[in-house]
């Protein structure tokens, strides 16, 4: 069954993901772990993630859920109704959109600049926990006109659909010219038992004037049956009925000029129930209708919750999440100790809080192309698709880089991801890497991007859809679980030092209400976060033997030297014009592609998560030494490859190799691909290597800019070339990257370009903060590149992907 992510711009903080069989509510990342500890052995609810490209966030769906979503419109004039809002679109006009505060469990708020339809909307939700379906929830949901010279009348159209059994009915009066506030509606399902939904009036709503046989102060509604899997369709279905409505008043009216000059009147809900023999409505829509300022609240109540939801409660509990939100992001950030205003504080909780809002649960089969024998070479190197064929479903929770371009779980951005939300909160950060893991094949393989069920593929080009399982993408996984044993082991350091270096290590202990405990349980439970190591590590070191033979580079027979035979790669996937699988898309390679080229960047990705593994295992234990003995030994022997096969004295660079009337030879193209084994912390801080790649950086002519790292050199032929990808602009990802290694490799260990690498980490952190920070308060975003001559902010936005980085390059958090 697939899982909403891309029409509707939905309000979906009502969602509730159910497990079959469960019985304890919880937070999403609670569900194993709270189970692992034995406080709640049936814990398997999901709630509270966002649909990613929602202008409110995302839902997840399994077989029974309730869903909501919301729309709106401006209903001053007819136009306004070709602009309702549904799904976010770069192309809406909207004036900057975000949460600016989200906690990634149980509170948010978001608001929503549209300038076109002269409304700026705020959201602000809360989860209350409580009873045995997952607690209570509420929004409130506030509008202010952006320009009080110009008319404003918004209609907004809230809807609830319920998706597999269960039933959802009105209990209010039902009347012919609307529902009085409060509207409530009733419903159950197998795993939520019973619910009410309340709709509640702000005390000072007005209404533009009265509707064609309806009163605009009540709330206009219609009841519909929809068919399986449908209801994300919501916009396709409700705005044609209004539409309908429209055309039947007109022709009943004599006075045109009347729909012209009041369209708010016309454009409404028929205050109907449609149903046919044997149907039951399982999707109901409610219209709301009102001049200038407005506010409404929508309250779920759990009918095994111990408290009753209502405004007051809501508006309490929105306060102090608030505050509470506040307080921690400076206890865990640090800005205002460092220094930075209270508008760049801002800022820094808009980064975290859009990257949490964007995550996602989602459920659908994929496209897969098995096809290609596992280890033939490409002959026409076009990656194009011979059989693909859907896979039977498959579930991920996952951040999401953009909400309105990019709304799915991609492999190379995931690693990035997580070193934010780990800082903030490890063990959300823990359940969906362990989410992404679970996607390993039984061959070691995982799909670059997911795009899981029909309303993902919805937003994906029908070319870019289908995985083949001979490509790949860097690990970049292995960079949170470094991050977490890291953690790891600092907070062990740190209780072992509170205890005197003696004593045993207690576990913090509460109620599954206790957020604060939630997040740091496999930071405060050694066995917990033994168990959790030891339940990833079998499927990673499965990936890493995919990678060392999926995407094995030759050196035997091609006429290469180097100290070892077996540790060379190359990107498979390779087309004229890109390398998609190395996740720099048009970075230059070599011309034309061919089966003998090995490529600088993998190599390093490749040594890094043996690294990683090595690590991994030596904090399991004894038992895994002989695992250990052998990460250390192919360690040694990629990092002996990666200087004889691809350092280009000459160049002074790590350069790919391609072949040419049959020899190998460097292909320099210098930017991001020759600064991983820098960027991955591979080289020695004595390394002459280092001395020269810090050249590079610092070389105006090549990779440096006033806003940041270029990701091609300004030198090179390719400069701004073609798409103007990868080869140019800025990107934050590798910025982080290149500040993370200076910081933690080469500024405090002692070595001969120590005082250099403090200048350029000094330098390059302050233009990329200022850079992000203005471009952001001009635009209202922060964006997927940014120009290296103009630092202006490029391509896909809101992108709080891995652009969130910029966080904790603000924070100076690297560990």
């Amino acid at each position: 069954m697939p899982v909403r992510l891309s029409s509707v711009v939905g309000l979906v903080i009502s969602t509730l993901l159910l497990v079959p069989g469960s019985h304890t509510a919880i937070s999403p990342d609670e569900v194993e772990f709270i189970s692992q500890a034995d406080q709640a052995a049936n814990a398997s609810l999901l709630w509270g993630t966002y649909r990613p490209n929602l202008y409110f966030g995302t839902r997840p769906r399994l077989p029974e859920s309730v869903m909501t979503g919301m729309m709106w419109f401006d209903a001053s004039h007819l136009q306004g109704f070709q602009r309702a809002r549904h799904a976010c679109d770069q192309g809406d006009g909207i004036k900057g959109y975000g949460y600016h505060k989200h906690d990634g469990r149980r509170y948010g708020l978001q608001t929503i600049n549209d300038g076109p339809s002269n409304i700026a909307i705020t959201t602000e939700f809360v989860k209350i926990p409580g009873g045995e379906h997952g607690g209570n929830w509420g929004v409130r949901i506030h509008g202010v006109p952006m320009k009080d010279q110009v008319p404003s009348i918004t209609s907004i159209i809230f809807y609830m659909g319920l998706e597999g059994e269960g039933s959802m009915d009105i209990v209010s009066k039902i009347s012919k010219k609307g529902l009085e506030s409060p509207v409530r509606l009733e419903g159950d399902t197998p795993d939520l038992g019973d619910f009410e939904f309340k709709i509640v009036d702000g005390p000072l709503n007005n209404v533009p004037g009265p509707g064609i046989q309806q009163d605009l102060s009540r709330t206009q509604w219609w009841g519909l049956q929809t068919p399986e899997n449908e209801v994300w369709k919501a916009k396709d279905i409700i705005m044609p009925n209004l539409l309908l409505s429209a055309r039947e008043r007109l022709m009943q009216e004599s006075n045109q000029q009347e729909a012209l000059d009041k369209p708010y009147a016309y454009f409404t809900l028929k205050n109907e129930l449609t149903e046919e023999e044997d149907e039951i409505a399982n999707l109901y829509a409610f219209q709301k209708v009102f001049k200038g300022e407005f506010q409404f609240d929508i309250l779920f109540e759990s009918g095994s919750s111990p408290k009753k939801m209502t405004s007051e409660a809501l508006g309490s509990e929105l306060t102090r999440q608030r505050e509470e939100f506040e307080a921690r992001f400076e206890n865990v950030f640090h800005l205002q100790r460092k220094g930075f205003s209270g508008k760049e504080v801002e800022f820094g909780q808009f980064l975290l809080s859009n990257l949490l809002g964007g995550m996602g649960y989602f459920h659908g089969s994929a496209v897969v192309d098995r096809s290609h024998p596992p280890m033939q070479d490409e002959e026409s190197f076009d990656g194009a698709a011979t059989k693909p064929e859907f896979t039977s479903p498959q579930s991920l929770f996952t951040a999401t880089p953009s909400r309105p371009f990019f709304p799915r779980g991609f492999y190379w951005d995931e690693g990035f991801h997580q070193l934010v939300i780990g800082k903030w909160d490890n063990d959300l950060s823990l359940n969906i890497v362990k989410h992404w893991v679970s996607l390993i094949d039984d061959n070691g393989w995982i799909g670059r991007e997911q795009i899981l069920g029909d309303e993902a593929r919805s937003k994906v080009p029908a070319e870019f859809q289908t995985q083949f399982p001979h490509y790949g993408n860097p690990p970049t996984l292995y960079l949170a679980i470094s991050r977490y044993v890291q953690r790891l082991l600092s907070h062990e350091e740190h209780h072992q030092q509170n205890l005197g270096g003696a004593g045993q290590q207690t576990v913090r202990m509460g109620s599954i209400d206790d957020a604060d405990l939630l997040r740091t349980m496999h930071l405060d439970n050694p066995t917990m976060a033994s168990a959790w190591l030891e339940s990833v590590y079998p499927k990673l070191k499965l990936n890493w033997q995919w990678f060392r033979t999926m995407q094995k580079g030759h050196i035997e027979g091609y006429g290469r030297q180097a100290p070892n035979n077996e540790e060379a790669y190359r990107w498979r996937g390779r087309t004229p014009e890109h390398t998609l699988t190395s996740g720099l898309d048009d970075y230059p390679r070599g011309e034309p592609p061919n089966v003998g080229e090995l490529h600088a960047d993998l190599l390093s990705w490749m040594a890094f998560a043996t690294r990683m593994l090595k690590d991994i295992s030596s904090h399991l234990g004894p038992e895994y030494a002989d695992d250990v003995e052998e990460y250390t030994r192919i360690e040694k022997n990629m990092l002996d490859n990666l200087d004889a096969l691809h350092w280009n004295e000459e160049q002074q660079a790590y350069c790919d190799q391609t072949m040419e009337e049959g020899k190998p030879v460097h292909v320099c193209h210098k930017g991001y691909a020759t600064l991983m084994p820098f960027a991955l912390g591979l080289l020695p801080a004595d390394s002459p290597k280092l001395g020269a790649t810090l050249d590079l950086i610092a070389d105006e002519d090549e990779l440096w800019s006033p806003y940041g790292l270029r990701s091609l050199s300004a030198s090179d032929p390719k400069y701004r070339t073609g798409e103007v990808y990868w080869r140019g602009p800025i990107w934050m990802n590798i910025n982080y990257l290149t500040l993370q290694s200076l910081h933690n490799n080469y500024i405090n260990v002692p070595g001969p370009y120590q005082e250099q690498a403090q200048k350029i980490y000094t330098s390059l952190r302050k233009n990329i903060i200022n850079n992000v920070y203005k471009d952001y308060r001009k635009t209202g975003y922060v964006w997927e590149q940014y120009d290296d001559r103009t630092g202006e902010g490029l391509r896909s936005h809101p992108f709080t992907g891995w652009t969130s980085l910029v966080l904790l390059i603000m924070a100076e958090e690297y560990t």
